[in-house]
């Protein structure tokens, strides 16, 4: 039987397979979770509801550094909010480095320049050695979830109002971008228009240096759609444009649509968003998102101080709730503690001190744990080849994505990403 993640929606089901070979704990086979399309809970109510008092918070460091998006970008505002609040109430400096790209914000947390980072669905990609991870400087990372943020916002492909492009389906022959050194926009984009039965053969593919370039594309009309956060900038220059803007759906009752969504993109889950260009609580998006930014340490990383930030960040949430749209995602009660990537030992003691920690999270963990595990022998072994470094970029990811794939294969493992 497979273990690991694979999720499917009829409303949602997430699935979490342990295996027989690798656990004691064989009794719990699967394990099911059903939530609602909204999918606000994180398995219990916020530690106040639950009539749990808060455990004091450790002394913090005086300073510390974490990297994070580009100036500008929710996930760096969301960032410098949280830095603000950590100065009032703690008087800790917390110092927000910019990084272009998801290599430049996680090499710093590789090399120990930064404690935290504010990534995206990059750190899963780094967990998995994939993409820009699949190199001979990186492959897969022990990479662990402190906390996310899950706002009211969907990660989505939009399209000229006025256009004839309705459904995800119309997009058949059309032209839709594909950005250089950006896999989380283009496997989210690969993923929706799996949702519609549709592959990149099916469509005609136009290829851009960067996400700037993208958008003004979309709204000069030199491509038929676009994907984006629906309240990132430049999706407010289309809504004011002539032409408009519309978002394509991906409706929560459509099983099979989510079925082959899941395939390209585990990360991706049903959501409501009530924020974002032509979108609001009486027009809402029926479609999806994942958590961003995903603050991010690695497995080894000082149990102490993981705590201490938990703790600080959900207690501090009045603070900075209001420092970015995207920031009221923070929420303990928007916490996903059965996502894609684990989380690390100290934010979890943090979570059962507030009783919000499950059992079930408990099981997923252990899965998630024992992919990164069987990940690690992967790589300890594909690097024992003779030639592993003398091959070329191109010659090795693609035996490095074959080594990869098999291997899992062989526990049991779904590769999600092949060759």
């Amino acid at each position: 039987m497979r273990h690991g993640l694979r999720m499917t929606t009829s409303t949602t089901e997430c699935y979490v397979y342990l295996s027989p070979l690798r656990h004691l704990v064989g009794l719990m086979a699967v394990v099911i979770l059903v939530v609602s399309t909204m999918w606000v809970s994180a398995d219990a109510p916020e530690a106040s509801d639950a009539g749990v008092s808060l455990p004091s918070i450790p002394e913090l460091p005086r300073s510390m550094a974490w990297s994070a998006y580009n100036l500008g970008t929710t996930g760096y505002n969301q960032a410098v909010g949280i830095a603000k609040m950590m100065k009032d109430r703690h008087r800790v400096t917390l110092r927000v480095i910019p990084g272009k790209n998801d290599v430049s914000r996680l090499l710093p947390l590789r090399v120990n320049r930064v404690q935290f980072s504010a990534n995206g669905v990059a750190t899963y990609f780094a967990q998995e050695g994939v993409f820009q991870f699949a190199s001979k400087r990186w492959g897969p990372m022990p990479v662990r979830v402190v906390m996310m943020s899950v706002g009211l916002s969907n990660q989505a492909i939009a399209v000229a109002d006025d256009g004839p492009v309705r459904t995800i389906d119309d997009l058949k022959g059309r032209r839709v971008p594909w950005v250089f050194g950006a896999p989380a926009l283009n496997i989210s984009t690969e993923a929706i228009m799996a949702c519609g039965g549709l592959t990149w053969a099916d469509v005609e593919r136009v290829e851009f240096p960067g996400y700037s370039a993208m958008w003004n594309a979309m709204i000069d009309g030199q491509i038929d759609t676009a994907y984006a956060t629906t309240v990132s900038g430049p999706t407010r220059r289309l809504e004011a444009s002539p032409q408009g803007i519309r978002w394509l759906t991906m409706p929560h009752e459509d099983a099979a649509c989510w079925e082959r969504a899941h395939a390209v993109a585990p990360y991706l889950e049903p959501h409501i968003a009530t924020r974002g260009a032509a979108i609001t609580e009486s027009a809402p998006h029926e479609g999806g998102t994942y958590p961003y930014p995903v603050l991010t340490t690695l497995k080894d990383q000082d149990s102490a101080l993981v705590y201490a930030i938990t703790a600080a960040i959900h207690q501090g949430y009045d603070d900075y709730k209001e420092a970015d749209p995207g920031s009221v995602g923070w929420a303990l009660a928007r916490q996903r503690f059965q996502w894609v990537v684990p989380f690390h030992e100290g934010a979890i003691e943090y979570f059962k001190a507030v009783g919000v920690w499950s059992p079930l999270a408990d099981a997923h963990q252990v899965a998630l744990v024992e992919r990164q595990e069987v990940l690690a022998e992967a790589w300890r072994l594909f690097a024992e080849r003779p030639d592993f470094d003398e091959m070329d970029k191109p010659a090795f990811e693609n035996a490095w994505m074959r080594h990869r794939g098999d291997y899992l294969e062989s526990r049991g493992l779904n590769p999600v990403w092949q060759q």
